[in-house]
């Protein structure tokens, strides 16, 4: 192998490095299940509530 492509192909250690930075740096918003899944069932059931007091008749 030569030198050259040693100094192209950064280290597996570099990018554990760079990953750990990153998870450091940025902030994480939490959500609980229980919220995901009441915001999964009220969208629908607003856009349809929505859809019957605007429709056009």
């Amino acid at each position: 192998m030569s030198s050259r492509r040693r100094r192209t192909s950064p280290s597996i250690s570099s990018y554990v490095g760079l990953i750990r930075f990153y998870e450091e740096v940025e902030e994480q918003v939490k959500i609980s299940p229980y919220v995901m899944l009441a915001i999964a069932i009220l969208t629908p059931l607003v856009v349809l509530i929505l859809r019957a007091l605007y429709a056009k008749p």
